[in-house]
């Protein structure tokens, strides 16, 4: 720890030397009855108003006697919504000023007072763009630290929400708050949290992302961390017993621990009839299915277990890829890279004419290619079924971990047919099944197979007939309403 310069003029001079004269950096010296008085702030990330309207004024009320004391009391008992703090510690002088705060320093004190003067440099509380719903809250996190905490406070409002604090980056310094409810979230786990944060050692972080790789130590193209911008979905979850890790300058969220049914959920799903939800489900357990395996069983089928299809559906195909000079597996993946393009173009695109550069691309181009005869049209087709059902899904990373997959799938029926294909799903299902996320098992309730679980997996029972939490996830309080409980 450095200690603080008496000399106003010394403690100036080394914070600009250490910020190299930085044009955001504001330093002025005002004398007090002779004595001086220093106040340092960042034009960039503090408001300028807060700094003369709070602090010059109640300087110009101050006697010589007992200086920094009456400032102090001054500041702390006049100005109700700005943190006052105290401290005698140079080497914070830097995080404080970047974080918006303004340092007073006095001659002849080795102690600075520091007040919070941040500017509002954050968007306010708009829509969720990423996680669209038709019922349901319409508010979502933002950059602001402070506002993400209070969305997830104002809607839980036991004092049993806990929020713990941890700084991640050696530069940045990352507020990272872990949220959970003391009562119920697994002791063993949050501990292990914090651990982890506390081990990161790298220069920065800058988004929630960042943090994803450190925390899990078996890696998969499935996601076993669920980012949200849903403040209602982080709650629903914090509420399950889950952990949630709110990450300073971002407003996606991360939760802890996930397994695999979680993304065959939405965040209006507490808001609507079960019969609905549990058919929604459904579609989406199918919809997996199909953009996972229909363009290797195509593939399968035409190239090596042409007996597994009736002879008039293999004539047909035989007749539409009659004239196609490619092998079926070059026309599938060609076709399944140029969406993919088009995807990645819709994506980044401006929102006003990324949807429409897509659909007509792939128009023109499907259209285009199978004239050529460069693909048959039962190719395009396959495709185009396997795209639109890969649209369900919302979460980038499990998307990209389906992506990853099709291709395997892909390549094993093009070199083994049907046998390889099955060969390979049950690897998946394997690979799967052995994954697990802070000792909570991936595939959950399913595998291992847990009976009360079962009624908000995929089929969602009434909620009045939910008693009790995910038991996987092994919380201090499994019940999570009263009633008769039937479980």
């Amino acid at each position: 720890m450095k200690k603080i310069n008496k000399k106003v003029s010394s403690v100036i001079k080394q914070i600009r030397t250490l910020y190299g004269n930085s044009g955001d950096l504001n330093t002025r010296v005002i004398k007090v009855n002779g004595v001086d008085v220093g106040v340092l702030f960042m034009e960039s990330s503090s408001g300028p108003g807060d700094i003369s309207d709070r602090i010059i004024k109640s300087i110009d009320y101050l006697t010589e006697e007992n200086l920094y004391n009456n400032l102090y009391n001054l500041l702390k008992n006049s100005i109700f919504n700005s943190q006052v703090l105290t401290t005698n510690n140079f080497d914070e002088f830097a995080y404080y000023l970047s974080s918006g705060f303004t340092i007073i320093v006095v001659d002849g004190v080795s102690e600075a007072i520091v007040m919070e003067t941040r500017a509002d440099l954050d968007r306010g509380v708009t829509e969720s763009t990423s996680e669209p719903i038709l019922r349901g809250p319409k508010d979502s996190f933002t950059e602001s630290h402070a506002k993400n905490l209070g969305l997830v406070r104002k809607r839980i409002k036991d004092p049993n929400l806990w929020f713990d604090e941890v700084k991640v980056g050696k530069r940045t310094e990352t507020r990272v708050t872990i949220a959970y409810l003391n009562d119920v979230a697994d002791k063993k786990t949050v501990s292990n949290i914090k651990k982890i944060l506390s081990s990161i050692d790298v220069d920065g972080i800058l988004d929630s992302g960042n943090i994803k790789e450190y925390l899990l130590k078996e890696k998969s193209v499935f996601p076993q961390i669920l980012s949200t911008e849903r403040p209602d979905l982080v709650c629903q979850s914090i509420l399950n017993g889950k952990i949630a890790l709110i990450v300073e300058n971002t407003p996606f969220v991360l939760i802890l621990p996930n397994v695999f049914v979680d993304f065959m959920h939405t965040s209006e799903d507490q808001y609507q009839k079960p019969l609905n939800i549990s058919f929604t489900r459904m579609l989406k357990v199918m919809a997996l299915i199909v953009t996972l395996f229909t363009p290797a069983i195509y593939i399968a089928i035409t190239t090596f277990d042409q007996t597994a299809v009736p002879d008039k559906l293999l004539i047909s195909l035989a007749v539409q890829r009659s004239g196609v000079p490619f092998p079926t597996f070059f026309e599938i993946i060609l076709l399944m890279i140029i969406f993919e393009i088009l995807r990645e173009g819709d994506i980044r695109s401006p929102s006003n004419m990324g949807t429409s550069m897509s659909i007509v691309g792939a128009l023109v181009l499907g259209q285009a290619a199978v004239d050529a005869g460069i693909v048959s049209p039962i190719a395009v087709i396959v495709i185009a079924i396997t795209s639109i059902c890969s649209l369900i899904f919302n979460d980038v990373d499990f998307m990209n971990g389906i992506r990853a997959w099709r291709f395997i799938f892909i390549l094993s029926a093009t070199f083994f047919g049907l046998i390889g294909l099955v060969a390979s799903g049950l690897v998946w299902l394997l690979k799967l099944s052995s994954l697990d996320s802070f000792g909570t098992p991936f595939m959950a309730p399913f595998s291992p197979l847990i009976k009360a679980s079962q009624k908000d997996a995929i089929l969602r029972f009434p909620l009045p007939k939910i008693f009790k939490r995910p038991l996987y996830l092994n919380n201090m309080d499994e019940i999570k309403q009263g009633g008769k409980n039937e479980e």
